[in-house]
């Protein structure tokens, strides 16, 4: 049985003032609150995501 990655992102930047899209990423992303994490597959697509609000989260894990 093969073993998926995971990674880990925490928020640690506020969505205010930030551009809808953004807001919508983080939302996406599973993280709507300063500090929370959330632990999601390590696939392109999430990727990209973490790509777009790199300077609102932080990757814990990869």
């Amino acid at each position: 049985m093969a073993e998926t990655n995971t990674v880990t992102v925490r928020q640690i930047g506020s969505p205010i003032r930030r551009d809808a899209k953004q807001r919508q990423t983080l939302v996406g992303l599973g993280l709507n609150k300063l500090h929370r994490s959330s632990t999601l597959r390590d696939t392109p697509a999430v990727r990209g995501m973490i790509e777009k609000v790199k300077h609102l989260v932080r990757v814990e894990s990869a």
